[in-house]
């Protein structure tokens, strides 16, 4: 639970970001739109592999990990977007931004193939029932959630029900729940990625293993670095960023979690043309 502290200095910081942001628009014309994006699934090492890719030469940071342009702001317009991103300089950087709440949003696929046709996209999957249990470590950790692990994926679908009807529409709608209460719902990626590609060719998604990641930094940053056509660049630092520790889940939750995905990882698995064997 964030305390009263915390919060304060996340307010301070976000007014503080706030101002700066108000004068980079002033050059969002020289500014480019990004080249990739991390977009999901969310616990699944984003920050981490957000974090080793902005360490390569060519990839100049975002002024901050997560736009939430394509799910949150996209009202803002074209200029509040680009200035998230680093001048040009001689056309040798690659830009790009992780926002994984991308991948869960029914509304962004269509507006990021607007937007971005031409764009890369870097898919991070984790055993849903391990990044269902993480999500809710972190929205507890966050004070965004005061129920039990139990409670909460009991309380879920009551939670979302019109949710993401809502969602679509009424393009300036945030859904609370949706965002930080979808335990369940966001581990059911074969579902998701349709969508995504629907929008994309194939091979302008790369998928990834979020264990491959946890347990292989180096050969999976290798690997998406040469999807984005960056020359090799081992990064300094591959520990892991974002975290926590917590007391493991009931072994009687997730095994009734376990035989809920199945079919959900079944389908993805036919959809990708890779067994993740998380049954």
């Amino acid at each position: 639970m964030a305390t009263p502290l915390e919060i304060g200095r996340r307010q301070i910081g976000r007014v503080r970001r706030s101002g700066e942001h108000i004068l980079r628009q002033a050059s969002a014309a020289d500014r480019p739109l990004p080249d990739f994006m991390i977009i999901g699934a969310q616990k699944a090492g984003t920050t981490s592999l957000h974090a080793y890719l902005c360490e390569h030469s060519r990839v100049p940071a975002a002024s901050k990990k997560e736009v939430h342009f394509f799910d949150q702001e996209f009202h803002r317009g074209m200029d509040w977007y680009r200035a998230h991103f680093q001048r040009e300089k001689g056309g040798h950087t690659l830009n790009g931004e992780s926002t994984p709440y991308y991948l869960f949003h029914p509304l962004v696929p269509e507006r990021a193939a607007e937007v971005l046709p031409d764009c890369k996209l870097i898919v991070l999957l984790r055993d849903p029932v391990d990044r269902a249990f993480s999500h809710h470590n972190h929205e507890c950790a966050l004070g965004f959630e005061d129920l039990d692990f139990e409670r909460a994926i009991e309380a879920e679908p009551r939670r979302l029900a019109g949710e993401e009807e809502r969602l679509a529409r009424e393009p300036r709608y945030r859904s609370f729940s949706h965002q930080h209460h979808s335990y369940i719902s966001r581990g059911r990626y074969a579902e998701q990625l349709q969508r995504w590609l629907e929008r994309f060719d194939r091979e302008r998604i790369l998928i990834l293993s979020a264990e491959d990641l946890f347990a292989e930094p180096g050969r999976i940053v290798g690997e998406a670095q040469e999807f984005l056509g960056l020359a090799a660049e081992t990064p300094a630092d591959l520990s892991a960023k974002n975290a926590r520790t917590y007391a493991p889940i009931g072994a009687e939750t997730r095994a009734e979690l376990r035989a809920a995905f199945e079919p959900h990882n079944r389908r993805l698995y036919e959809l990708v043309g890779r067994d993740f064997g998380w049954d």
